[in-house]
């Protein structure tokens, strides 16, 4: 049987494909290309698949953050596949779910490490730089708020985070004014996280203030 919230995604959440500018300050710092894409089974929605490409800096420095994350019909997280292209770090995650615990194997090129952590009901897929992510807390988002547990694989931490939906704010895109969907993030590392979703569901923006990140999409269609 589908789970109804599953519906609810897939009226308000379009499968989408954009780009956010990565600035620190009024600096732009990295790009980032995202895509949603809905799973079907015999023609029924069966979750989603988000899948981000997070480039920092140019040329041999650069750093790519490629995680894809699917979630069920419940929302919640089935596997991950996260390239981390690093010349100081590679590595290379896989996630997968089972019986209540989420699965890490860590491969890099000189050892393989495994991390079992538990993943209940409210989990979500995150990670400290790469932003389109924080579309899969926004979904969870209601308008008093909801705990979800935030799991960072890429830093092998988990946090508690609570996800609030302000309803429509103001805010700018691309030096222009717009009222968006206004969605928070609250607790962790991050301490506090704007997202924003226009009237379709589709990603705009998301702001990290104890970074002086924000990442804006890019203009176009």
């Amino acid at each position: 049987m589908l789970v109804p919230l599953l519906w609810v995604l897939a009226l308000q959440s379009p499968g989408d494909e954009g780009t956010l500018v990565l600035r620190e300050d009024t600096s732009v710092v990295g790009q980032e290309s995202f895509a949603v894409t809905g799973l079907t089974a015999n023609g029924v929605p069966n979750g989603w698949r988000v899948g981000t490409r997070a480039r920092y800096g140019m040329g041999s420095r650069s750093v790519l953050l490629a995680p894809v994350v699917e979630i069920g019909p419940d929302t919640e997280p089935v596997s991950l596949q996260y390239e981390v292209s690093d010349p100081a770090n590679p590595v290379r995650i896989l996630g997968a779910s089972a019986r209540g615990r989420f699965t890490l194997r860590y491969l890099s090129p000189d050892r393989e490490r495994t991390r079992e952590i538990s993943a209940g009901p409210g989990t979500v897929v995150l990670d400290d730089s790469a932003f389109a992510l924080y579309l899969l807390a926004a979904w969870r988002a209601r308008a008093s708020t909801a705990t979800v547990s935030g799991l960072f694989a890429r830093a092998m931490r988990k946090e508690s985070l609570t996800v609030t939906d302000l309803g429509t704010g103001s805010t700018t895109v691309n030096r222009q004014p717009v009222a968006l969907r206004h969605i928070t993030v609250t607790g962790g590392t991050a301490r506090l996280v704007h997202v924003w979703l226009d009237a379709a569901g589709r990603l705009m923006k998301v702001e990290v203030p104890s970074r002086r990140m924000v990442g804006e999409r890019a203009a176009g269609p």
